[in-house]
């Protein structure tokens, strides 16, 4: 039998193998029937694809006039308009990174020098240089600064959630009780109360004339929370390596950092490497909760778009416009997250 009827047989018996089967597929066909031709005359039919606010007015569908006409404040927020091509740069270096990384043959200690060059490089063109204007990070917005809070949180965290992961396995008490109780602490408190924490009670513990850049309280609070969801999956991926592997390391006369680094951590990593991109999803989309906080990211940015008093109102365009943004992103993530666990078995 050919890969491809192998395939269609047991998409046939997966939607009307049983009766529940059949069931829940016609039930989905008939909800699918409900919702999709209003959702097709509102996004296709009677859109308006050009034209300004008056052109949208006259019509009853969506306004993706709209969206081109406020495409670059959705993606790049207050960022100066006239310097947006650096904002550009380092969206398209930081996606050119991603690319690279994805493949997991160049996966080394040299891959992440560049992410940390590329990270410097990004960063210097969103702030600026000597002879170039420089752009206070209060300006930084959209899509740039998801990303980049995304990869910094993972990239802060993954080092203190090894050393956690570490220390909760210790045979240490003190070590011991003292990462446990970080992690069930960040783990027990919602993300938007630590915001809330960064950006405004820490100010006041500050002295008089002191101030923190609110955007990099904010980048530390996100990466010490998720340092903790990060270092639980890294402890299942210690547990999970029997414990022949560490009696191997000790018979070849490996020392306890040396068989951690060279052997037993490698093993770990690649074991729960499909759960380390589910949490990178989990961390893209927890991102949109600065909004809270004051800082314009993808989704801030396409709300304060919908403000603007010649655009008013247009908000469910602009929220369907950031939502297809990360959608695209954490679907393609969760893409690669099954290829991954294909390749591992």
């Amino acid at each position: 039998m050919s890969r491809t009827a192998d395939a269609g047989r047991r998409l046939w018996a997966g939607l009307f193998g049983t009766w529940g089967n059949t069931a829940i597929t016609l039930v989905a066909l008939a909800a699918l029937a409900w919702a999709l031709p209003p959702m097709l005359r509102w996004m296709v039919l009677d859109a308006t694809w050009a034209g300004g606010p008056e052109a949208c007015a006259a019509r009853d569908g969506a306004c993706w006039a709209f969206i081109a006409a406020k495409l670059r404040f959705i993606l790049f927020g207050f960022y100066p308009f006239a310097e947006q091509w650096r904002a550009a740069g380092a969206l398209a270096l930081v996606l050119l990174m991603l690319g690279v990384s994805a493949w997991p043959r160049v996966w080394s200690a040299k891959l992440l020098v560049a992410w940390i060059a590329a990270l410097a490089v990004a960063c210097l063109l969103l702030r600026g240089w000597p002879g170039v204007a420089a752009v206070e990070t209060s300006r930084w917005g959209g899509l740039p600064l998801s990303l980049l809070m995304s990869i910094g949180a993972l990239g802060g965290a993954f080092p203190l959630a090894i050393a956690l992961a570490l220390g909760r396995r210790s045979e240490l008490p003190v070590v011991r009780w003292l990462c446990l109780g970080f992690i069930e602490l960040a783990r027990g408190v919602p993300l938007i109360a630590v915001l809330y924490a960064a950006t405004l009670v820490l100010p006041l513990a500050l002295p008089p004339g002191v101030s923190f850049d609110t955007l990099l309280s904010v980048q530390i609070a996100i990466t010490l929370f998720f340092s903790a969801y990060l270092a639980e999956i890294i402890r299942a991926g210690l547990q999970s390596i029997p414990d022949s592997q560490f009696e191997a390391t000790a018979a070849l006369g490996f020392g306890p950092w040396q068989a951690l680094r060279l052997v037993i951590l490698p093993q770990a990593l690649r074991a729960v490497a499909p759960a380390l991109v589910t949490l990178a999803i989990g961390v893209l989309q927890s991102t949109s909760l600065v909004a809270a906080v004051g800082i314009f990211d993808l989704l801030n940015a396409a709300r304060a778009a919908a403000s603007d008093p010649a655009w008013l109102g247009f908000y469910d365009e602009a929220f369907v416009f950031a939502g297809a943004v990360y959608f695209a992103l954490c679907f393609a993530a969760s893409r690669y997250s099954l290829w991954l666990e294909r390749r591992r078995n």
